[in-house]
């Protein structure tokens, strides 16, 4: 599956609605000391789920999200897990094979999913998952060599325990050290960065480009 909406490289037009929530978001939290790749997914990450604590939760690294962008925006391929997370990337097309997988003993369709994307994209992509921890814990498995890895899965079995396993790994990576995330918070951290201008330091708030 492919979602190709969106993808022509228009300027982007900010609601009203959406540059007052990140005015809101502001007030209630200082973000000003991040870095500023780090600040944009930060604040989009809080925006799409409207939790403060994301703030805390989530672990990122400046350096691999700027390598992360540069990739994004050379045009490296965007994996995702579940077709949700691809609904919320509405300005880049993104590879999801979960309608193809199957299932098998100690194999989950998740798992199963990723490694079908893998044979298509090969490496250096960015992988972004946000619903089922197999696929993250799969990934791992594999020699992908990653752009970039927004690992956010969610739930109560696995999830902790697979993102945990991505940080260790050492591999560029967005993750959250608690049990929340999902589809929704996974495809606004790739969406900060696919806002962010293609000189990182042009910018630092995701409202401000145009």
């Amino acid at each position: 599956m492919k979602n190709t909406a969106n993808t022509t490289g228009s300027a982007r037009v900010v609601h009203p609605i959406e540059q007052e929530s990140f005015r809101r978001l502001r007030s209630r939290l200082d973000t000003s000391h991040f870095p500023p790749l780090t600040r944009a997914v930060v604040e989009r990450v809080i925006h799409s789920a409207a939790d403060l604590d994301y703030a805390r939760d989530l672990v990122t690294d400046e350096e691999s999200l700027v390598r992360g962008h540069a990739a994004l925006h050379a045009g490296a391929p965007v994996v995702v897990d579940v077709e949700m997370v691809a609904a919320g990337i509405t300005r880049r097309e993104t590879v999801c094979r979960l309608k193809d997988a199957k299932s098998a003993a100690g194999l989950t369709r998740s798992a199963h999913a990723i490694r079908l994307a893998y044979e298509q994209v090969g490496p250096g992509a960015l992988w972004v998952i946000g619903c089922a921890p197999t696929a993250l814990e799969e990934l791992l498995l594999l020699d992908a060599r990653p752009a970039l890895v927004i690992g956010l899965p969610v739930g109560f079995v696995g999830a902790v325990e697979s993102k945990e396993a991505l940080r260790a790994s050492g591999l560029p990576a967005v993750s959250n050290v608690s049990e929340k995330g999902g589809s929704a918070v996974a495809s606004a951290a790739l969406n900060a960065l696919l806002y962010h201008p293609a000189a990182p330091a042009a910018a630092e708030r995701p409202e401000e480009i145009k």
